[in-house]
């Protein structure tokens, strides 16, 4: 890990157009164990387990939309040193575009300042959802 690699305090990702099953069957591929605790509508309870650690989840189906289901890994135990490197597998994996906040929530960061992962590339955007 670099300098420039500063583990961020907790993971959170933006799935576009992939059912909950879609995004549940890749969580369980990638973890070692996934426990589900609680479903209120939209929103799903979970502990995903990885080399040991177990990390709480927490999906939000039409988190922004229709379109978009968020997942956060509410930990910095995860496999990912920044969102961005977890946003990089699940776009690959799930073949879609994912999104994540450029930096790790620092003051002054611009809450608007995302990156947008699709096909390979990476590009930095602002998303308003005005």
């Amino acid at each position: 890990m670099s300098s420039t690699e500063i583990r961020h305090p907790d993971i959170e990702i933006y799935i576009k157009n992939r059912s909950l099953e879609q995004i549940l069957q890749w969580l369980r591929d990638r973890a070692d164990n996934v426990e589900s605790h609680n479903s209120v509508g939209g929103t799903h309870s979970l502990t995903a387990i990885f080399s040991g650690q177990r990390i709480p989840v927490m999906i939000h189906e039409k988190a922004v939309g229709k379109a978009w289901i968020s997942v956060w890994f509410r930990s910095d135990a995860t496999p990912w040193i920044r969102d961005v490197d977890c946003a990089h597998e699940v776009a690959a994996a799930l073949d879609t575009q994912v999104r994540c906040i450029v930096s790790g929530w620092q003051d002054g960061d611009d809450p608007d300042e995302w990156w947008k992962i699709e096909g390979g590339e990476i590009d930095k955007i602002t998303w308003r959802t005005d």
